[in-house]
């Protein structure tokens, strides 16, 4: 089974917008080698991010903005904006009745499923895309540091 990437490429995006801005033009090819996807996928992710109220965009412009600060962003809205309600964990509904682990696995699993989805929505929604950005440039900084000091050696 595919895990979906929709999530960590719709953060990516929001952060490329941002810290892009101006530096580059923003058009779905640009967003798209930089996540190496389609420019297609970039476009409809755009297009749920729009319909959630994260970015603007203008119909045949390369120009998307953040429609809030990014402080104002938690990664539960960009979850939700992506993935809707879908739940981060999935049970196999397919087991056997009569083994006792089978019988029991789905009703005992959901319980603790349950418990650490909301534990991992609380933790999204107190992470802004701030948050992510900041971290992406430090992370950055730290890469050139080490460069430059490897040029000099």
């Amino acid at each position: 089974m595919k895990i979906s990437t929709r999530f960590s490429d719709a953060i990516h995006l929001l952060a490329f917008i941002h810290i892009y801005k101006g530096k580059i033009p923003l058009t779905s090819e640009n967003i798209a080698s930089s996540i190496e996807t389609s420019p297609v996928m970039v476009r409809k992710l755009m297009g749920e991010l729009r319909k959630a109220g994260l970015i603007e965009t203008k119909h045949g412009t390369p120009d998307p903005k953040l429609a809030k600060p990014t402080d104002k962003i938690s990664l539960l809205d960009v979850y939700l904006a992506v993935e809707r309600n879908k739940p981060l964990f999935e049970i196999d509904h397919k087991t056997n009745p009569q083994c006792i682990v089978g019988g029991n696995i789905q009703e005992t699993l959901s319980e603790y499923y349950n418990q650490a989805e909301i534990a991992a929505k609380a933790k999204l929604n107190d992470t802004r895309l701030s948050d992510v950005i900041d971290t992406i440039l430090v992370k950055q900084k730290e890469k050139e540091y080490l460069q430059k000091q490897q040029n000099y050696e």
